[in-house]
């Protein structure tokens, strides 16, 4: 594969959008087995309500031959309070009880359907997304951030020693703390005199841990999305107290 010449843009047209939708139905239909009501599979496109009231941030990789389908390597869609109020609501809504974010009267957004092509991951394809991410977030002067990431998979056995692990060490304030709604399982499964955190941190997506660099933090519980067949986690991430440090690892390399 030839050297990625990475560029980052917001979705402009209706092929910018297919193009996203391209790229999520290749990540969360083929490769994790999810569908929904929505779900294109004759277009082999993953689309929900929430698209079309959302902004799309789009990692592109010019070295790609071919048109933008082709080039979109990496997707994060941005879903805004107005845009949320055009929806009837924000998407984690459906799965958390956000009544303390909502009443916090801080400045929202929304982050959610973020995927890489899997031949990007693992490199700095997720850092440009971050850091265009970064530069959105400062000039719209968003306050916190929030969504839900997910662990592949339902089996509660298999995954309570991270859940547990992220219960016990990285639960939200309970001023900012999402609550997750039926069906949902509960997080403290293991106690934490007992469990190990260094094997339960590699069992963490990567995705979360990312979040967690940057002083994120997690809700109560976690929601069985079974149509997707992932267990999911709403993140929580309070712009205000990330450390200097922190705010460094997505604004690094951003023009002021």
């Amino acid at each position: 594969m030839p050297q990625p010449q990475f560029d980052v843009i917001f979705a402009r047209s209706a092929e910018d959008l297919r193009a996203a939708q391209a790229l999520r139905y290749e990540v969360f239909v083929e490769e994790l087995g999810g569908d929904g009501t929505m779900v294109d599979h004759a277009r082999r496109l993953e689309i929900d309500a929430f698209d079309a009231h959302s902004s799309h941030l789009l990692l592109l990789d010019r070295a790609r031959a071919g048109g933008v389908e082709r080039q979109v390597v990496g997707a994060y869609r941005l879903l805004d309070e107005n845009g949320a109020a055009r929806a009837g609501g924000f998407y984690s809504a459906r799965e958390y009880d956000l009544s303390a974010l909502l009443s916090s009267k801080r400045k929202l957004l929304e982050l959610g359907r973020s995927c890489l092509h899997k031949d990007y991951r693992g490199g700095s394809a997720m850092h440009h997304l971050w850091t265009a991410l970064g530069g959105y977030i400062a000039a719209q002067k968003t306050q916190v951030l929030f969504g839900v990431a997910s662990f592949h998979g339902t089996d509660m056995s298999r995954l309570a020693a991270p859940l547990s692990l992220l219960h016990h060490r990285h639960l939200a304030p309970v001023d900012l703390r999402p609550i997750a709604k039926p069906p949902f399982a509960e997080m403290d499964q293991i106690a934490p005199e007992t469990l190990d955190r260094k094997a339960a941190m590699v069992q963490v997506p990567s995705l979360i841990k990312a979040y967690l660099r940057l002083g994120g933090c997690v809700g109560q519980g976690a929601y069985l999305d079974h149509s997707f067949n992932t267990t999911d986690v709403c993140l929580v991430l309070d712009v205000a107290q990330m450390s200097e440090k922190q705010r460094r690892i997505y604004t690094q390399g951003r023009t002021r």
